[in-house]
């Protein structure tokens, strides 16, 4: 969706009293908030599965979400639990956004293991970048939307692959045949600006 369409969407459901007021620039909720969460989590009663761990425990006021400081006239867009019907499949899509990012930031982090090998062939240095999940954590809330996404494209080709490359053991000074190959390639110019680029970049001028 264009920033305008995803505009008018997210006032309709406002205005359907699905979620908070959506113009807003912020993305920490008011301290004040914090004893409400536990039943508004009760209230999306569609995404229990991902809410039934969250509220076997107390909520966590931690200050990466709750902070009054980073607030200015309303608080981020959340969901308000009331449950939605009537809704067009194009403002479902805004929805289950909204929802599922309110959702994953009550779950744990996502643990994760790095793994550098430096490699010699002769004279030569090679070094192979790589991690491993270890534990999913808050990437569990998004684990239906990449199976979807990997049917619909080759997950070989996509970004998250290359950057969760899984690394085999290695034992330091490990040594074994290998049979080298040359890529030959190009290397693209930066893309062009899309709306959604445009506004990320406009969050952060001067950064570059």
């Amino acid at each position: 969706f264009s920033a305008d369409d995803t505009l008018k969407l997210i006032q309709g459901l406002y205005e359907k009293k699905l979620v908070t007021y959506p113009r807003v620039d912020t993305t920490y909720l008011t301290e004040d908030l914090h004893p409400k969460i536990p039943n508004i989590l009760r209230g999306l009663t569609y995404y229990s599965k991902l809410t039934e761990s969250i509220l076997a425990k107390p909520i966590p006021k931690s200050d990466t979400v709750f902070n009054n400081k980073k607030v200015t006239d309303h608080h981020a867009i959340i969901p308000t639990g009331v449950a939605p019907s009537g809704i067009s499949p194009s403002e479902q899509n805004i929805y289950d956004l909204i929802v599922k990012r309110f959702i994953a930031v009550f779950y744990p982090p996502c643990i994760v293991s790095n793994t550098n090998v430096l490699g010699k062939v002769g004279d030569l240095e090679f070094k192979a970048t790589g991690k491993q999940i270890l534990k999913l954590g808050w990437r569990e809330v998004y684990a239906s939307d990449k199976e979807e996404k990997a049917q619909a494209f080759d997950p070989a080709l996509s970004q998250e692959s290359h950057e969760e490359t899984i690394m085999p053991h290695f034992e330091k000074g490990e040594k074994g045949p290998h049979s080298p190959y040359v890529h030959k390639g190009k290397t693209s110019p930066p893309k062009h600006y899309t709306e959604a680029t445009l506004l990320r970049s406009m969050e952060s001028a001067g950064k570059q």
